[in-house]
């Protein structure tokens, strides 16, 4: 199967060849045949290509990426818009609001609600509140709080 990578360019920071952009975006082929030197890091995806016969340098970075799919069959990923606005001048993103977060919540049970539910369940969370300064995510405290008994556990803040 043919893996092929749908790209938004416009104000991402994408380097890719213009010429071939419709509509902001670009569809990328990224088998083994299509490209050269494909190196995937935490930045993003970089790779040379030949386009009309001309030898390109293409990057792009996670945030660009709206899917990933096969050419044959039309099945793969879409991925969904991010809650980011892109800064065009300068390509680089400042933040409206975070994606999900994961946090560590420490919650206090009594004895009696240990032996019964170990596992706390998201029911006894009262509040749970993300910042828009830098994404941190205030501490979660469970309704009950008589006893010192702490237990981590894992929440997904969305």
């Amino acid at each position: 199967m043919t893996p092929l990578l749908h790209v938004l360019v416009e104000g991402t920071g994408a380097r890719v060849p213009l010429a071939f952009v419709k509509e902001g975006q670009i569809i990328l082929n990224i088998s083994n045949s299509a490209t050269r030197q494909l190196s995937m890091n935490n930045g993003g995806i970089e790779f040379n290509a030949r386009f009309n016969g001309k030898s390109e340098q293409v990057w792009v970075p996670w945030k660009a990426v709206l899917g990933l799919f096969s050419r044959e069959t039309g099945e793969g990923m879409a991925f969904p818009p991010d809650e980011h606005e892109w800064d065009e001048a300068s390509s680089t993103v400042s933040s409206v609001t975070e994606g999900p977060a994961l946090s560590l919540a420490i919650s206090r049970l009594s004895s009696e609600e240990t032996e019964e539910n170990p596992l706390q369940d998201s029911s006894s969370i009262r509040e749970a509140k993300k910042t828009t300064g830098e994404g941190s995510v205030s501490a979660i405290e469970s309704k009950k709080e008589t006893s010192s008994t702490k237990k981590p556990t894992l929440t997904l803040v969305k």
